[in-house]
């Protein structure tokens, strides 16, 4: 499986011709980071059973991510017919020919039957059942198209941030290589610098005791050593390869990976009373905050 970014874009569109006139359709789809998953649509009327099927095919290919699908549907329809009501018209010739034969009037016009409320009508095309199943096949169609090309994109991201990722592991690795082999974490090191300590204080006072302070020395210097820590970036570091590697919806493991990195970054750089551990603890911490933003951004 591949990595798959929270972020994404995508866009379709598409045009159809139908018995009332024709449709113009278009899909914009597109993904940012959440904690969780959430689609939101913005749908014409009428438009329920599409967005029931949406969002079942979306839930089916993303889990992480705020999706914002919006539809934009224009109609065109074809144009209005002018109909004369046979039966008004017909009412009306009988009523005008038995007012000829009683009173002997003129009939009347051509024109001003026709202008006689109801003789004439405009008839707009009715869009058919077929018509708008029609409609909302082409639509579920595009938005599929839209679907797989966000999708798509995620998974390039992905396979980026799954890159810097590997990256970033390479250089913490790197880091915590040059701490080991860190003159100033050497048992020997620290004992000096103790044992300098100690004799400075011994040199300005005769009231402490040189067996008790070789005991509390000892015990700063177990508590000094950063090998636990080191052990523990080295799992974390072999932990993250060992996702990235599998792929699929790991954004939260990593994310508290990198929490675990920054504890143990902080505590070597409490621990260390060496100004070179001290630069490489900082360097480190600088690492895995890139590392973490990165990571905010993984499904």
């Amino acid at each position: 499986m591949t990595l798959s970014s929270m972020t994404g874009f995508a866009r379709t569109h598409g045009s159809i011709e139908l018995g009332s006139g024709s449709a113009s359709y278009e899909w914009e789809l597109k993904s940012v980071n959440a904690k969780g998953f959430d689609l939101r649509f913005r749908l014409p009327s009428g438009m329920d059973d599409v967005e029931t099927a949406a969002r079942k095919q979306t839930s089916e290919l993303i889990s992480r991510g705020t999706v914002y699908a919006n539809l934009t549907l224009k109609r065109a329809t074809a144009k209005s017919e002018i109909r004369i009501n046979e039966e008004t018209l017909a009412s009306l010739m009988r009523i005008s020919g038995d007012m000829t034969a009683r009173f002997g009037v003129a009939p009347p016009s051509v024109d001003g039957l026709m202008g006689i409320k109801g003789v004439l009508e405009i008839v707009e095309p009715q869009s058919s059942e077929e018509d708008e199943q029609t409609i909302r096949a082409a639509i579920s169609a595009s938005f599929t198209e839209a679907l797989n090309g966000l999708v798509a994109m995620r998974k390039r991201e992905g396979d980026t941030l799954g890159k810097i990722l590997l990256q970033r592991m390479d250089d913490i690795e790197k880091l915590a290589q040059r701490a080991e082999a860190a003159p100033g974490r050497r048992p020997e090191a620290i004992k000096q610098r103790l044992a300098e300590q100690i004799a400075s204080i011994l040199e300005t006072s005769e009231r402490f005791d040189a067996d008790r302070l070789n005991q509390e020395a000892v015990l700063i210097a177990a508590k000094a050593d950063i090998r636990e820590e080191l052990d523990r970036i080295a799992s974390h570091v072999s932990q993250v390869r060992e996702l990235v590697a599998g792929g699929g919806a790991i954004g939260r493991r990593l994310d508290f990976l990198a929490q675990e990195f920054n504890r143990e970054v902080n505590t070597c750089c409490s621990k260390s009373n060496d100004l070179e551990l001290t630069n490489i603890g900082l360097e480190m911490k600088n690492i895995v905050e890139q590392f973490r933003e990165q990571v905010q951004n993984l499904e």
